[in-house]
């Protein structure tokens, strides 16, 4: 059976290591997640990441794998080349070992008011009936509420990379989320949208789409809060 390869790049200097796991002691369908536990268990316990659920609802165990942003306990080995190599997110700092510092994303998630504002404050802070919607209501955000903030988009964007004062894709997706319900009715959010620093940063490249795990589509949401702000300029 062999042995498998597994390349570990920790920290802010991403100082690599190399570990060697033996074939027959891992099925295909363990996770990147599960290899990464069993290396702490039985051969590093220095090795730092972070992790929770472990069923793809968290977000937190978020790392490079192979070149692209994934999370480790979605990650399966049989769709894996190998040796696999395994980094901290990028555009991002990093804390320690693999573990991510979140800091400026979850800053720029929270700048553009991710909450409901209802017309009434009063009601909104004592409602006395519920807040209905159609179907059709619903559908217009319900894809894009979806998103765990695990920062995977938002290490995949080129823009990110570049102009670290954009908002980023997970930013920007959670505000439409807001401004395409219903039930709100706040005018601050989409002045916050409508900047350099805003949604014309984007340039479409769609890599955020490509790594979500769960399908929430950022580069859509991006697109739509562009035609929802010229429609209201009109």
């Amino acid at each position: 059976m062999g042995k498998l390869v597994v390349k570990v790049l920790e920290g802010k200097e991403k100082r690599e290591k190399q570990y060697e796991v033996m074939r027959e002691e891992l099925d295909p369908y363990t996770t990147v997640l599960e290899l990464l536990l069993k290396i702490r268990e039985e051969q590093d316990p220095s090795l730092v990441l972070r992790y929770s659920c472990r069923m793809a609802l968290c977000g937190s165990c978020g790392m490079i794998i192979n070149g692209r942003p994934r999370l480790a306990c979605l990650t399966k080995m049989k769709d894996l080349d190998e040796p696999i190599r395994i980094e901290p997110l990028k555009n991002v700092g990093t804390i320690r070992g693999l573990v991510p510092d979140l800091s400026s994303f979850f800053s720029k998630y929270r700048k553009v008011r991710p909450f409901l504002v209802a017309k009434d404050e009063e009601e909104q802070e004592s409602p006395k009936s519920p807040y209905r919607q159609t179907d059709e209501e619903v559908k217009r955000y319900l894809q894009f509420n979806y998103c765990i903030q695990c920062g995977l988009c938002y290490s995949a964007c080129p823009v990110v990379s570049s102009n670290p004062n954009f908002l980023g894709p997970a930013a920007i997706n959670v505000a439409y989320r807001y401004t395409a319900d219903s039930r709100d009715s706040d005018k601050l959010r989409v002045l916050l949208l409508d900047t350099p620093n805003g949604v014309w940063s984007c340039r479409v490249a769609g890599s955020c789409s490509v790594v979500c795990p769960k399908g929430v589509d950022p580069s859509l949401s991006i697109q739509l809060a562009k035609s929802l702000i010229l429609r209201r300029k009109i």
